[in-house]
C-alpha cells in the first residue's frame, strides 16, 4: 500500500472533456478525463539529472532489475556484455537510499546481488559492490519469466517502501514454463509492483513482453541493437526514480440505472482498464493507474445512462482519485471531475463530436488495426493485412501521429495516406515489424 511522503508529492487535478448533449432517446455518454500530477520530481515523465534527490529526500522506493541470463544471451557474446553494462548504468542512476537488487533469470531465478533474500540500500559502496557482482553474470539455461517475477515480488515485499518497481530484460521466448504459469505469476504480482519490460534483439515474443508490462502497469519497448541497452536502461531508471506516489486509482461513481461500458487509458498509450475494476462501495469502482511523478495521462470513460426527456439533465458519472491505505481505508487526492448528460432537440448540439473524444477514439482504433494487420500478415492473409494497415496509415496521418506513421512506412509503401491506400512491402526487416507491433499502442496527445 502506498503512503505519501511529505516532500516532493505531486498535486493532482482532473479535467473532463465531453459533449454532454444527447438526442432524444440517446444513452451513450463519452468523456475524456485528463489526470495531471504536478510539483513532484519529474517534468512530463522526463528528468533533468540522474540523481533527483539528496539522501533522505523523495519517496521511499525499491527496484529489482531482472536480467535474462539464458543461453541465447551468448549469441552474439556482446549481448550479455551489453546487458551487464546496461544494468550497471541503471544502478548508477539509483538515488541514495533506494532499496535494490539484481536477479539473474534463466529457467530459474537467482539472486545476483545482494543475496540472502533481501535488498541493498543504494550508496556509493553498494553500487560498486553491485557492479562487481554483475561481472559474474554469464549465459546458460532456459527462460521462465514467471519465476523471475516471483522472486522480484518476494524481494520487493521485504522492504517497507512506498514505491515498488521492476525492470525486466529478455531476449527470448518464455519456453520453459507454460503460458498459464506466466499468467498466474502476473496475476500474483499485479498491484504489488509496477514493471517495465524490454525485449532485446528480435528473437523474443512481442505479445509476451507487452503483456507483462500491461499487467504490471509499466512500459514495453524493443531494443533491437544491444548496444543501445545502457541508454534505454538509464532512461527507465531515471523515470522510475521520478515516481512520487504509488497505487493511484481512478474511482468512478455512477448513479442508479447507469452502466459502465468501458474505461481505458488513451494517452500516452492505449491500455484497457475495464476488466481491472475493483468494487469500492455502492455504484463505485476503482481502476488502477499505477505510480505517478510529474506527468499527465488521458482516459476515455464511456457510460450508458437511462433515457430521459428533452430538457432533462443528469450527472452521468463522477471521477475522483484515491490511494488505498492499510486497513482497507483510502486516501482521497482531492481531485474530482463530473461527467454530465443533457437531452436536447438541438441536432447541431447533440450530433457534435467532442474533439478529444474523436481524437482518442481514432488513436484506440489505430492501435487495434495495426495489431490486426500485422497478425494477418503473419498468417499470409495479405489482402486483409493491406486493408488494416492502410486504415492505420490513414488514422496516423489524420491524427498527426508522425512516429507511428514512420514505423508503418517501414512495413508498407504508402500510395495515399489520406485515403489509406498502401502496398505491403515485399521484404520487411524483422526488427522494423517488431518495433511497429511493440509501439502500436503509443499515442499522441490531442491538440487543445
Amino acid at each position: 500500500m502506498a503512503i505519501l511522503s511529505k516532500s516532493n508529492v505531486p498535486q493532482f487535478s482532473v479535467d473532463v472533456y465531453q459533449n454532454e448533449y444527447l438526442p432524444k432517446g440517446g444513452r451513450e455518454v463519452n468523456a475524456i478525463v485528463t489526470v495531471t500530477a504536478t510539483g513532484g520530481g519529474t517534468i512530463g515523465s522526463a528528468v533533468t539529472a540522474p540523481r533527483l534527490f539528496s539522501p533522505g529526500e523523495g519517496p521511499s522506493a525499491a527496484v529489482v532489475l531482472m536480467v535474462d541470463c539464458s543461453g541465447s544471451m551468448d549469441y552474439p557474446p556482446t549481448k550479455m556484455r551489453n546487458a551487464r553494462d546496461a544494468t550497471a548504468a541503471a544502478i548508477d542512476t539509483l538515488r541514495d537510499g533506494v532499496h535494490f537488487a539484481v536477479v539473474g533469470g534463466t529457467h530459474v531465478a537467482k539472486e545476483v546481488y545482494p543475496g540472502g533474500g533481501g535488498l541493498a540500500v543504494a550508496g556509493d559502496g553498494t553500487r560498486e559492490e553491485a557492479r562487481q557482482a554483475l561481472r559474474k553474470l554469464s549465459a546458460g539455461g532456459g527462460t521462465a519469466i514467471g519465476t523471475w517475477l516471483g522472486l522480484a515480488d518476494r524481494l520487493l515485499a521485504s522492504a517497507d517502501v512506498a514505491i515498488r518497481h521492476g525492470i525486466l530484460l529478455t531476449d527470448g521466448r518464455n519456453e520453459h514454463e507454460s503460458p498459464e504459469d506466466l499468467r498466474a505469476a502476473l496475476d500474483a504480482c499485479a498491484g504489488r509492483f509496477t514493471c517495465d519490460a524490454r525485449g532485446v534483439g528480435t528473437d523474443w515474443e512481442v505479445k509476451e513482453v507487452t503483456g507483462i508490462a500491461s499487467a504490471l502497469l509499466g512500459t514495453a519497448d524493443i531494443v533491437a541493437d544491444p548496444a543501445h541497452l545502457a541508454a534505454d536502461f538509464t532512461r527507465m531508471m531515471e523515470t522510475a526514480m521520478g515516481k512520487e506516489v504509488a497505487d493511484v486509482s481512478l474511482r468512478l461513481w455512477t448513479p442508479v440505472g447507469t452502466t459502465v461500458k468501458f474505461v481505458k487509458q488513451v494517452a500516452p498509450t492505449v491500455e484497457e482498464l475495464t476488466g481491472r475494476r475493483s468494487e469500492s462501495g455502492p455504484r463505485a469502482g476503482d481502476y488502477p493507474l499505477g505510480s505517478w511523478g510529474d506527468e499527465s495521462r488521458d482516459y476515455h470513460v464511456c457510460v450508458e445512462v437511462p433515457p430521459a426527456g428533452i430538457g432533462r439533465e443528469m450527472l452521468a458519472a463522477r471521477v475522483s482519485l484515491v490511494i488505498p491505505q492499510p486497513g482497507g481505508e483510502v486516501r482521497n487526492l482531492g481531485a474530482q471531475g463530473l461527467v454530465r448528460a443533457v437531452w436536447t432537440d438541438d441536432m447541431a448540439a447533440s450530433t457534435s463530436i467532442n474533439p478529444q473524444v474523436a481524437h482518442y477514439t481514432g488513436q484506440a482504433e489505430l492501435a487495434v488495426v495495426i495489431q490486426e494487420g500485422l497478425d494477418l500478415r503473419k498468417e499470409g492473409k495479405m489482402d486483409g493485412a493491406t486493408a488494416k494497415l492502410g486504415r492505420a496509415v490513414q488514422l496516423a496521418s489524420a491524427s498527426g501521429n508522425a512516429d507511428t506513421a514512420k514505423l508503418l512506412a517501414k512495413v508498407v509503401d504508402v500510395v495515399d495516406a489520406a485515403t489509406g491506400t498502401v502496398r505491403l512491402k515485399a521484404k520487411v526487416e524483422e526488427a522494423d515489424e517488431m518495433t511497429l507491433e511493440t509501439r502500436s499502442t503509443k499515442t499522441v496527445r490531442v491538440k487543445k
